[in-house]
């Protein structure tokens, strides 16, 4: 594990990004609400930000970080059919919340994949990755669109 003890904490943000694709008629199945398992996108973003919070315990040789704030958000896109998730993760703190803001995402997609597999096992999870980070020594950086 990295030691970050003499890093001076300071404000940070990381925001992600990822997409599960399924075909319109499961997207339209999860935008009626008419999942077996229930609310597929409320659970998703419960379940990203849970995943956030915990990412230390997920990830070998991540710091635990408190963590103050996260957001989960999961819009449908039509072409492809899909649902695009986007986290994003705050903490002041002397270390990164990319990974934290990276788990949300795959969790999040991770849960839209469990709650609608029964409809259709081939959706794909796809293009997870970083979108920006702020903060810390290295500055800001967005990627490349």
């Amino acid at each position: 594990m990295v030691d970050v003890s003499a890093k001076t904490p300071s404000e940070r943000k990381a925001i992600a990004e990822g997409r599960v694709v399924m075909t319109a008629k499961t997207l339209d199945l999860v935008l009626a609400g008419n999942a077996k398992k229930g609310d597929v996108l409320g659970a998703a973003r419960i379940a990203g930000i849970m995943a956030a919070k915990r990412t230390h315990e997920l990830v070998p040789l991540c710091h635990p970080l408190p963590v103050s704030n996260v957001a989960v958000d999961i819009e449908p896109e039509r072409k492809p059919p899909s649902f695009r998730v986007r986290a994003s993760v705050k903490v002041t703190g002397p270390t990164g919340v990319e990974m934290e803001a990276l788990t949300a995402v795959a969790v999040a997609c991770l849960t839209i994949y469990d709650m609608v597999k029964a409809i259709e096992r081939g959706m794909r999870i796809e293009g997870i990755r970083l979108l920006e980070k702020r903060g810390g020594r290295s500055g800001h950086y967005r990627a490349q669109e």
